[in-house]
């Protein structure tokens, strides 16, 4: 049977391609899915930070922007991670393979943002005083507070999360592919 990294296996330019595609989409769905969640926790949030006081329909708005900034994480990290993929696989990874890794790091994606959101409430629920200064715009209302900071920091866990994961899924995708070349499990 032969493996990926035989020089025999053809090159599948076109996989990588479709890798950077679903990577950039997913960033897109990723934004639209947790700014429609963010959207309707938070609209202060959107108001304060984004200046959308004219706006009627926060949310409508805030899943618009979410897939605006997911395009261009997803950009920016689909280019990484395809760039990867194609050096280490000397351009002869399936897209099948390929894009089991990205799922992976899109499902680990949306940990962090839930992640990143529990810890962003938890800062404000233990010292809102330093929230509120550390911060910008933060409401004083305390329920209201702590929905502002789920936002903020469910924003900060999937932007951060998602570099991290960029990185981590490079080397997952690494020692994958260096065990299907060795041909073990």
């Amino acid at each position: 049977m032969a493996t990926d990294n035989k020089p025999t296996d053809p090159h599948r330019p076109f996989a990588l391609v479709g890798l950077a595609v679903t990577g950039i989409l997913a960033g897109a769905a990723l934004g639209a899915l947790t700014n429609s969640i963010n959207g309707r926790v938070s609209p202060l949030y959107f108001r304060n930070i984004l200046g959308w006081h004219d706006f009627e329909d926060v949310w409508r708005a805030s899943i618009a922007q979410g897939i605006f900034e997911g395009l261009l994480f997803g950009l920016f990290l689909a280019l990484v991670f395809t760039i990867v993929v194609g050096c280490v696989s000397r351009a002869r990874c399936s897209y099948g393979f390929g894009v089991g890794t990205l799922i992976f790091m899109a499902v680990a994606a949306l940990v962090c943002w839930a992640v990143g959101g529990l810890l962003g409430m938890g800062l404000a629920a233990l010292s809102p005083e330093f929230y509120r200064h550390a911060f910008l715009r933060v409401p004083q209302d305390f329920d209201e507070m702590l929905r502002y900071a789920w936002v903020g920091g469910s924003i900060w866990g999937i932007e951060f999360g998602g570099f991290a994961l960029t990185i981590l899924g490079s080397f997952l995708f690494y020692a994958r592919w260096q065990r299907r070349a060795a041909g073990t499990p």
